[in-house]
């Protein structure tokens, strides 16, 4: 059993403290990029953040939600220049963020997906949910036990 049975890390998508991207969130999509402070002072980035729960099937962590505050024309062209994506500037939804045709949102939710994994105790989304599966990614699955839906 792990530490905690639930966190919920904010901010995916910025920079890591070693240079890396952390999980190359999409850039047009939640905001990474807007500064934040916790409660002790530390600078942070983002409006954005998934719940993680212990999944003690697969002995790893389960993200089960994502969510966040969607990009505005400003977070959007500045996340789109971090990640050398500013090609996508010339694209229809895009340029409805950057004129303003759309209106600024929020979203997010739990998987129903994830969530079934976890409640059923299953090692795979394909155990629970039905969709199109590499023949290959089958078979391993099934010498470990793991059948997926079809």
């Amino acid at each position: 059993m792990q530490e905690y049975p639930a966190i919920f890390i904010y901010g995916i998508g910025w920079t890591l403290e070693d240079g890396y991207p952390h999980e190359m969130r999409a850039a047009d999509y939640d905001d990474w990029v807007t500064e934040t402070v916790t409660k002790n002072g530390r600078l942070m980035h983002g409006l954005n953040g998934d719940i993680l729960v212990w999944n003690p099937v697969t002995r790893r962590r389960h993200e089960l939600t994502s969510m966040g505050i969607r990009v505005n024309a400003e977070t959007l062209c500045q996340q789109l220049e971090m990640t050398g994506q500013t090609d996508f500037l010339e694209l229809p939804y895009h340029q409805a963020i950057i004129n303003n045709e759309l209106p600024l949102s929020i979203g997010g939710g739990i998987g129903q997906s994830r969530t079934y994994m976890l409640l059923l105790r299953k090692a795979h989304l394909g155990e629970v949910s039905v969709t199109v599966w590499p023949k290959v990614l089958k078979e391993m699955g099934a010498r470990k036990n793991i059948h997926v839906l079809e």
